[in-house]
């Protein structure tokens, strides 16, 4: 069913999730300015590699400035929901479990259609939409959140696509991939009908997070949750979807119902490589609506750097937030789920848990494998291992784990048919990495040969003599210096050799020292 839709008195607030006010939120250290005039044409070279977000406020051309990287960085996704990175997950989870509430806002009071345009008015190529990368089939709409009515669940499906511009009012759309919308569209062309779409253009980060994920129930709602806010939504001017009545743009159209019949593609994709020509549906501009002073919107997507880019930062957590949940069930205690940017942001996951009993990790592993479709390596280790440093995973890998007993590897798995490494298969395999060392009781000490070192620790002294620290049980040198409230240490070693003329002093295996 459609989530409840509010028409009380009480209006949310239209400014606070607007894209403007984000941006101007934003330190120095994660925000360029350019008041220079930009050409459509240097701004992909601009964003490239590019840490910061980049706001164009004089695109050559064009009566609108440009914003690109916004989602590019775990910092600035923190920072959208008003905390820190190490700390943006868990608060994405804690407001998963709270429902969203949707408000309609009346058309007169929708930033987004202060601005209406339809028919021959609307034309997407005086929309500042510049070519991304070199090989590209045409300028392509990429900071694109979807709205379509799902006619079978009742509710509105969430997502996020690219068009490639075709002309003033048609573009393509990449619906090759498994997902709600293509089988939304694809339901609807077999009875012949045009499928309804509307796509939002200069969306908050918390939305276009939300557009990634895939939950039971009304999207449009999950917005609203992952705000933690009511959402204003308004209908549509041409079509009866409701959509963000503070977004930046709305393009209203359809998609027609003939089918994947046109060419669409190359496009530089969010794994690094280019995504082939591809048959896809055409989508038809009827309608733009926009604030009057609306800021357009582009995202960084592939390229040899995309741990700065927004699709590889947005799936990173996006990644994280389906993995966790998968966890929950699966086993007792994960401490935290890591998808690297580097990678993509949803091929490699990495696991820390701790083990309540044995075979966790492998539970771990099998979860992480059948909630995405994208995750391929998933590496498990103990809370002991950072899975945020590069060299503590490096570390673990080299020194606990053995092929023939750690490695899982599964086959014949639903996968993105984007991954270059398939060479045309539609399946793939998946690979799980054991990285924890061997189960432990509870209480049980693990051999000196799997302790990790650290410098030594020195307490308050607790025994006079160091013979009676030594009667008092077996001790590791440095809880010997403790005993005894020694700063040095070599006197400890006189003072052994001392006593053990005239009593046996043994070592036991783990190395601490005792009375034989």
């Amino acid at each position: 069913m459609n989530a409840p839709v509010s028409r009380s008195e009480s209006r949310p607030d239209l400014q606070r999730f607007g894209l403007r006010t984000f941006l101007a939120s934003l330190s120095g250290d994660e925000l360029e300015r350019h008041a220079a005039p930009a050409a459509l044409a240097d701004v992909a070279a601009r964003l490239d590699g590019n840490p910061r977000a980049a706001w164009f406020e004089n695109i050559e051309g064009s009566s609108f400035p440009l914003c690109g990287n916004v989602a590019g960085s775990r910092a600035r996704l923190a920072a959208a929901f008003g905390t820190t990175a190490d700390k943006v997950l868990s608060e994405v989870l804690a407001r998963l479990r709270k429902p969203g509430e949707l408000v309609e806002v009346p058309r007169a009071h929708a930033p987004v259609q202060e601005v209406v345009l339809t028919g021959d008015e609307c034309d997407l190529t005086a929309l500042p939409v510049h070519l991304q990368h070199e090989f590209d089939g045409a300028p392509y709409i990429s900071a694109s959140v979807d709205f379509v009515h799902d006619p079978s669940a009742g509710h509105t499906n969430v997502g996020m696509r690219r068009l490639m511009l075709r002309g003033r009012r048609s573009a393509g759309v990449d619906l090759v991939a498994p997902s709600d919308l293509r089988a939304i569209y694809m339901a609807r062309a077999e009875r012949g009908e045009r499928t309804p779409v509307a796509f939002a253009i200069g969306s908050h980060p918390i939305d276009q997070l939300a557009a990634t994920l895939r939950f039971p129930g009304d999207e449009l709602a999950l917005i609203a949750a992952l705000r933690a806010q009511p959402l204003g939504v308004v209908k549509c001017v041409t079509n009866d979807l409701m959509v963000p009545a503070d977004a930046q743009f709305i393009l209203e159209g359809y998609f027609d119902e003939r089918g994947h019949v046109e060419p669409e593609g190359p496009f530089g994709e969010f794994l690094g490589y280019y995504g082939a020509v591809k048959r896809n549906p055409l989508f038809h501009l009827t309608a733009i609506t926009h604030r009057r002073d609306a800021i357009f919107q582009t995202s960084s997507i592939g390229g040899p750097s995309m741990h700065c880019t927004d699709t590889a930062q947005l799936c990173s957590l996006r990644t994280e937030v389906l993995v966790w949940k998968a966890l929950e069930s699966a086993v007792r205690e994960v401490r935290a789920v890591y998808a690297p940017p580097a990678a993509g942001g949803s091929f490699n996951v990495r696991i820390a848990l701790q083990q309540r009993v044995p075979g966790e990790a492998r539970n771990a592993i099998a979860a992480a494998f059948g909630c995405l479709g994208n995750v391929k390596n998933v590496f498990v280790v103990d809370p002991d291992i950072d899975i945020y440093s590069d060299a503590q995973m490096e570390w673990a890998l080299a020194t606990r784990f053995q092929a023939s007993r750690d490695l899982v590897v599964q086959s014949g798995l639903r996968t993105v048919p984007l991954d270059p490494s398939l060479e045309g298969s539609r399946t793939t395999d998946k690979t799980g990495f054991d990285l924890t060392l061997p189960w432990l009781a509870p209480g049980a000490r693990r051999p000196i040969e799997h302790e990790v070192p650290h410098p030594p620790r020195f307490g308050a002294s607790s025994h006079a003599s160091l013979e009676a620290a030594l009667e008092s049980g077996p001790k590791f040198f440095a809880e010997l210096m403790t005993a005894v409230g020694t700063r040095d240490g070599r006197e400890l070693v006189r003072g052994l050799e001392d006593i053990a003329s005239r009593r046996t002093i043994a070592r036991d295996d783990q190395g601490r020292y005792r009375f034989g």
